[in-house]
């Protein structure tokens, strides 16, 4: 429930849902919720586009069941909002972060704040281990000190879950919230918000400048619903800046449009290359798993780095190899501590703190945890990555896991497969043309 008339600036909410007394208020600004317009059954909050005859509900009306997980929106509704003031506290010196930036990672950080100037749209392609979150502090220390709405936006709750508290460090004197799913602190007016992609369907032209982390991954690469939420939560003369060490090919084609420009970083903060990925075939490696049991070869090395007390994820293509890997490893009787975790893990966030806090040795994971979320001084393992789960870019995500601390800039980048496919191949080349790139520049 709305409690006070600041939770719908830049906000939509169905006005069924608010207080009468907000109801009333002379500046609410209220939308159809629904439309049946040229032939099209049109949602406002999420831009879906249907066909009646298939969202016609009994009474007549007709509903969006795109969005519904978010509450059912029908043509008997309306949405009201209210304009986005920038009503914000004025400080001097917003950020508390006192790091420095390295040369190269200044450059990027001048072009963002460039962008955020200019309201452009920019993608910062720089390498797994780069930096990206310290070089944005500049540029969001700009948008603050000249009172604007920011927004921090990625696919991935594991990936707002570990950039809040470092926002929240580095901004500790300005009002910042996290939105997600499973969010239980209530809504409330800020300047600073990170959230999840999906979250932004919630809002209306609140944001001055908008950051979307990991652009390339799912669900948010080709989801049109998705990039509409961005649009529409987007103040028209906002700027948006994308960020990304894999773009995926609609990013590239828009680069060469020149719809949008690019600055590229490739070389990691601490100026150590990226790990190489050693691909071992083993024959049958699927029937093996299958059988729940694995190859000698692998369980050695489970076990070496377990006696070794290295800390290691290992990733497999789908939700039902955890079983059957956790099987096998259970049946070598391996003296171990790990645990399983997939997307719709009810407790995902839980099983991700115990390998943060070192309360596991491993964890088996499916490609949930491929990008955005660093564990210091680990390795990875990569089991079927011959499997079409496993993109060149979800390979070149996974190994960039590894090395990202400067007190371990290197370790093991574990590929085992049945065959060498076009995606593992593509992989190595796309490393190896990063470590080129960073080579040149060192």
């Amino acid at each position: 429930m709305i409690n006070h008339i600041s939770e719908l600036y830049g906000r939509q909410i169905k006005l069924s849902e608010l207080p009468a007394k907000i109801k009333a208020h002379p500046q609410l600004i209220l939308r159809p919720a629904v439309t049946l317009e040229h032939g099209r059954v049109r949602c406002f909050r999420c831009g879906a586009k249907l066909k009646p005859k298939e969202v016609q509900l009994p009474n007549g009306t007709y509903y969006c069941w795109v969005c519904i997980q978010m509450g059912r929106m029908d043509t008997g509704q309306q949405l009201a909002t209210m304009v986005e003031p920038n009503r914000f506290k004025r400080l001097a010196k917003p950020m508390s972060w006192q790091g420095e930036l390295t040369s190269l990672q200044q450059a990027c950080a001048d072009k963002v704040i460039e962008v955020f100037k200019k309201r452009q749209r920019h993608l910062l392609w720089a390498v797994t281990g780069a930096g990206k979150t310290e070089m944005l502090f500049p540029a969001i220390n700009w948008a603050v000190i000249n009172q604007l709405r920011i927004c921090i936006a990625s696919p991935r709750v594991d990936v707002c879950i570990e950039l809040f508290p470092r926002i929240q460090a580095a901004f500790s004197r300005v009002s910042s919230i996290l939105l997600h799913g499973k969010s239980e602190q209530p809504y409330q007016y800020c300047q600073l918000t990170v959230c999840t992609t999906h979250q932004l369907l919630r809002f209306y032209q609140a944001f001055d400048v908008m950051v979307i982390d990991e652009v390339d991954v799912f669900p948010f690469s080709g989801n049109e619903m998705l990039h509409y939420a961005v649009k529409n939560a987007l103040k028209p003369d906002g700027a948006v800046l994308y960020l990304t060490a894999t773009p995926d090919a609609a990013l590239l084609k828009k680069i060469k449009r020149h719809e949008l420009s690019v600055s590229y970083l490739p070389i990691r903060y601490h100026g150590h290359l990226l790990p190489t990925a050693k691909v071992i075939k083993i024959r049958h490696l699927k029937r093996t798993i299958n059988q729940q049991k694995l190859p000698k070869t692998v369980l050695k090395m489970i076990t070496d780095l377990v006696k070794q007390r290295q800390r290691f994820l290992l990733f497999v293509p789908r939700i039902k190899d955890l079983a059957l890997v956790s099987a096998a490893i259970e049946q070598a009787n391996i003296d171990c501590q790990f645990l399983t975790v997939y997307s719709a893990d009810p407790a995902r966030l839980e099983k991700v703190a115990a390998m943060r806090r070192q309360a596991v040795d491993f964890l088996i994971t499916t490609t949930i945890l491929e990008r955005g979320v660093t564990f210091p001084g680990i390795d990875v393992i990569v089991l079927k990555a011959d499997d079409d789960i496993f993109s060149s870019s979800a390979l070149v995500q996974i190994a960039g896991r590894v090395g990202r601390n400067s007190d371990r800039p290197t370790g093991r980048v574990l590929l085992y497969c049945d065959t060498k496919t076009r995606e593992v191949k593509a992989c190595e080349r796309q490393i190896k043309e990063m470590n080129r790139r960073a080579g040149a520049i060192k």
